[in-house]
């Protein structure tokens, strides 16, 4: 039998469409074996969203290449698409596959056997056709990620998905059932809704609000999370599902970028920072519960000490539970990149080290708010500590000492006190559940009542 190992780099939907492609092989006839261990063939799901992550591509493939050298390589994903040239000097790698041919490419590889040349599967035209996906992910996690949309029609001046994955398209209903099905067959509680501009989803009249609907009738799907979506997409129906539904997860991560109404027009986001803390305050308004997530851009082109202080204190004013910080990264062929005042790196470090303490802090805020309160958890391990590790609906991570097996199980647990951003509890209330010795002596947080956000 022959062996296959797959490797994602960058975003969820990189990572969904490699376990997919797993599966695939699996069907096939493959051992799929973990990351890291020799295989005959190697898939690597390439991204491109910045500089460093196509570096990351370059390093992972000639890792790949020195771990095996006579193992067929195949380079996919993003920077496939965009970075074909660079891939080619890479020697090695034995097929290049494009966005085009991603889940088509292993019909094409037969015995699988070391190239003096690359094949390379590629095109500039990307079809745009609502779209099914073979096969189901193969996951070793207690959560399991389905894809539903693909591309994006938004062109944002900084980024180049809507270059690397094609304008925006659905997947077909049926076939999402159909894998959501089997994963919750395979034993997942919770899925969780990937793509790039996810809140486009649209499919013979059905909405994004009402592919949800469709979800939640599923057995064997307690959970159903909602990835980054864009706030212009979020129907007021979803909010409010989210406020009464069992099975929707009371989470929203919700990117802004900037808090500059000048800086957000340049980047082509169409909202205002008024408008987008209104909808923040409508959302926490109808899911009092609700744990909010966003990403912020540091140094776009223009961006002067006023302009990120403005950003900062607009995020520190709202009551976000984290902040992914991205650095800006010139891409060729986007609006931005003819842009001048470029930032200098120096003080994009400075700048992004200030936003990553404050997420710190707003982590450490919102496991605060349950300190004495009753929550439910879906375990996903064991970690270095003892603890048993695994998240509420509305993203706190929470720890627990357990002398029983609690992988993929979901709990009650009473929030006892914190760890640094983790909450750590006891299942069913009880109190005699010592802590690890490394966690004792920590600092904990004083006790106070739970609140919620206003």
């Amino acid at each position: 039998m022959s062996t296959a190992s797959f490797h994602a780099l960058g975003c969820r939907l990189n990572q969904t469409e490699a376990a997919v492609l797993a599966g695939s092989f699996r069907d096939n006839g493959y051992d799929v074996v973990e990351w890291g261990s020799p295989a005959d063939v190697v898939v690597i799901n390439t991204c491109s969203v910045t500089e460093r992550g196509e570096a990351a591509c370059r390093s992972a493939i000639r890792q790949a290449l020195r771990r095996k050298p006579d193992a067929f390589v195949v380079v996919t994903g993003c920077y496939a698409q965009v970075g074909l040239e660079a891939l080619r000097a890479i020697d090695g790698i034995d097929m290049i596959v494009g966005t085009e041919y991603k889940h088509k490419f292993p019909a094409f590889i037969g015995e699988p056997r070391k190239l003096e040349e690359p094949v390379v599967l590629h095109s500039n035209l990307i079809d745009d056709a609502d779209f099914e996906v073979p096969g189901t992910g193969l996951y070793h996690t207690t959560r399991a990620n389905l894809k539903v949309q693909d591309g994006c029609d938004f062109f944002c001046s900084f980024c180049i998905i809507p270059f690397t994955r094609g304008r925006e398209r659905s997947r077909q209903l049926p076939d999402l059932m159909r894998e959501a099905r089997q994963l919750a067959a395979d034993g997942f509680k919770e899925i969780v809704l990937t793509g790039v501009n996810i809140g486009r989803y649209r499919h013979d009249g059905t909405s994004f609000d009402g592919m949800v609907g469709q979800l939640e009738t599923l057995d064997g799907i307690d959970r159903i999370r909602i990835t980054s979506i864009e706030p212009t997409t979020i129907e007021s129906a979803l909010v409010e599902r989210m406020a009464r539904s069992s099975k929707l997860c009371n989470y929203f991560h919700i990117p802004i970028q900037s808090a500059d109404g000048a800086v957000l027009e340049q980047m082509n986001r169409h909202y205002s920072p008024e408008e987008y803390r209104d909808f923040i305050e409508y959302i926490t308004d109808v899911v009092p519960d609700v744990g909010l997530g966003t990403d912020v851009i540091v140094g776009f082109p223009g961006e002067t000490d006023a302009l990120f202080d403005k950003t900062y204190r607009f995020l520190e004013s709202l009551p976000f539970a984290y902040l992914h910080v991205f650095s800006y990264s010139k891409r060729y062929g986007t609006k931005a990149s003819r842009l001048d005042e470029p930032v200098g790196s120096q003080t994009i470090k400075e700048r992004s080290q200030a936003l990553r303490a404050l997420s710190t802090s707003k982590r450490q805020a919102f496991a605060r708010r349950y300190l004495g309160s009753r929550v439910e958890v879906l375990f996903e391990q064991q970690d270095d500590n003892g603890l048993w590790t695994g998240l509420t609906d509305n993203y706190l991570r929470v720890g627990v000492v357990s002398s029983e097996p609690l992988r993929n199980e979901i709990r009650s647990v009473t929030i006892r006190e914190l760890a640094g951003e983790m909450a750590i509890g006891a299942i069913s209330a009880r109190t005699d559940d010592p802590l690890p010795s490394t966690l004792r002596g920590m600092e904990a947080s004083p006790r106070s009542e739970p609140r919620r956000l206003q």
